[in-house]
């Protein structure tokens, strides 16, 4: 298990390192779902992760499973622009995403796994590494509070407040 400093620590981390070396802040001009930013969104989505793995003691590469979750969606465009966007955005975005961490990041198996396959199952080919499988949970559950979390009394917890 990869647990040298505290997840949530290496989350602030690898945050920091992408919003100042990468175009990840320009997650922060496209709305997700409901008004929840992509930037929002995946940090929302990395926290989750991390409470998965750590409430069942999951044996997990956190570089992994954060630098995965952070990038799973970044895809960087307004995917609610039918003019700007791909057709079928759901199927074709993991692949976009990858393609745009690959420009500026060296991924390994397990963070490319991550960001190919988090739309799990609408993407055909399960996932290969349990941290994959914990993002495409973490990804659901993320999604659906922010997408109908109105309708209930707590509202989706919004991750980019770390």
């Amino acid at each position: 298990m990869n647990r040298s400093i505290d997840p949530k620590e290496k989350l602030e981390l690898i945050l920091k390192d992408l919003n100042e070396n990468t175009k990840f802040l320009e997650n922060k001009n496209f709305i997700q779902h409901g008004t929840t930013t992509v930037y929002d969104h995946v940090i929302s989505v990395s926290l989750r992760s991390i409470e998965i793995a750590e409430k069942y003691n999951l044996d997990v590469d956190y570089d992994s499973l954060i630098r995965g979750a952070l990038l799973h969606d970044y895809f960087l465009y307004d995917w609610h622009d039918k003019d700007n966007r791909p057709h079928l955005h759901g199927i074709f975005h993991p692949r976009l995403a990858l393609i745009n961490a690959k420009k500026e990041l060296l991924l390994n198996e397990i963070e490319e796994d991550i960001i190919k396959k988090h739309m799990f199952p609408l993407t055909p080919i399960p996932p290969k590494y349990i941290e994959s499988w914990i993002v495409v949970m973490a990804d659901k559950t993320v999604a659906t509070r922010e997408s109908v979390g109105f309708m209930f009394k707590n509202k989706a917890n919004v991750g980019a407040n770390i």
